[in-house]
């Protein structure tokens, strides 16, 4: 099934399930208020969406409406628990090379991973408020699954047992930030302003066999002002796994139901399907040319993220946003 929120009944929105195609929503306020109240539940929550989600896809549904993406929050608007990973290990070595930085030999066999700022997502086609222009905005296209509850210690073998929903992420880095910060060995705060979801979060099952349970095997389809920058698939090159990430993040304490964990931007190995972040492009031209040639985004410029299945029908929907300035208001 595919469930969305609506910018309706508070900060948490309105639960909806939406057509398979993406083009009708139906609220369903009896079974669940919000995502996160039928996460809470999930065990017996989700037959009965599965069930509205049936009747939905059957024909025309009383209280049904047609769904527009531009009214979408994130399917999770904010989030107990968002941890982003790098399981793409072969993006790390390519931005650590362009840079002459040698990559310790445990980024192979330990995820990377960090906790970010889950108060306020920000909905697939909201504009990024960025303060200045020249803080470096960059999109970072990944893949993110949703969690019920998972005990502490919980096995890799177990942990694939947990993903209830999968969905698109930009992950927005301010790359001029990023150095200063990693610098005081603390991680990232203020280079990681806003993320942003698809409109849909959907159900493994929706997927078919490009999931296996563990990695999603389709392109990642990043379009910035009409060029592709890059489409390589999610399922290949990736290090770790979503059951491993979850593994790592659940070590030593549980994670609530409704927690977010992020793939880290998508990349395979020789990038010969293109890029899902600027910051491998420049990457890649520094190796090439010695210095980087294209620009980080401006105001104004436009990116697209999406995922097709193999007919050519978006899966999620797409994340389509444009960065902004943002003034203080004092």
């Amino acid at each position: 099934m595919k469930l969305a929120s609506l910018r309706t009944g508070g900060r948490d929105g309105t639960l909806v399930v939406v057509s398979r195609d993406l083009t009708r929503a139906l609220p369903v306020p009896a079974i669940a208020p919000t995502l996160q109240a039928a996460l809470d539940e999930w065990t017996t929550i989700a037959p009965r969406l599965a069930a509205a989600y049936r009747h939905l896809q059957a024909g025309p549904v009383r209280g049904e409406t047609r769904f527009d993406p531009r009214t979408a929050a994130a399917p999770l608007p904010r989030s107990y628990h968002w941890a982003d990973g790098s399981a793409y290990v072969t993006h790390v070595e390519l931005v650590r090379k362009a840079r002459g930085a040698d990559m310790p030999e445990t980024y192979w066999t330990d995820p990377l991973m960090y906790m970010g700022a889950s108060d306020a997502f920000i909905g697939p086609c909201d504009d990024i408020p960025v303060e200045r222009e020249d803080w470096g905005i960059d999109f970072e296209a990944e893949v993110a699954i949703i969690t019920d509850d998972v005990p502490a210690g919980v096995s890799v073998d177990g942990a694939g047992r947990h993903i209830k929903l999968l969905m698109l992420v930009n992950d927005v880095t301010l790359r001029n930030l990023v150095s200063a910060e990693l610098a005081k060995q603390f991680g990232f705060y203020q280079s990681k302003p806003w993320t942003a979801f698809t409109p849909v979060a959907v159900t493994p099952d929706e997927l078919g066999p490009a999931w296996d349970g563990s990695k999603l095997h389709l392109p990642l389809h990043a379009t910035l002002n009409g060029k592709k920058i890059g489409a390589p698939n999610a399922g290949v090159d990736m290090t770790f796994s979503f059951p491993q990430l979850i593994h790592h993040a659940a070590r030593s304490r549980a994670l609530m139901a409704g927690t977010v964990i992020g793939s880290g931007t998508v990349s395979n190995v020789g990038s010969k399907d293109g890029s899902c972040c600027l910051a491998e492009v420049r990457a890649l031209e520094t190796i090439a040319h010695g210095k980087p040639l294209t620009e980080f985004m401006k105001y104004g410029d436009r990116i697209r993220i999406e995922m097709f299945d193999p007919a050519g029908t978006s899966i999620f929907g797409a994340i389509d946003q444009v960065p902004v300035p943002y003034t203080p208001a004092y």
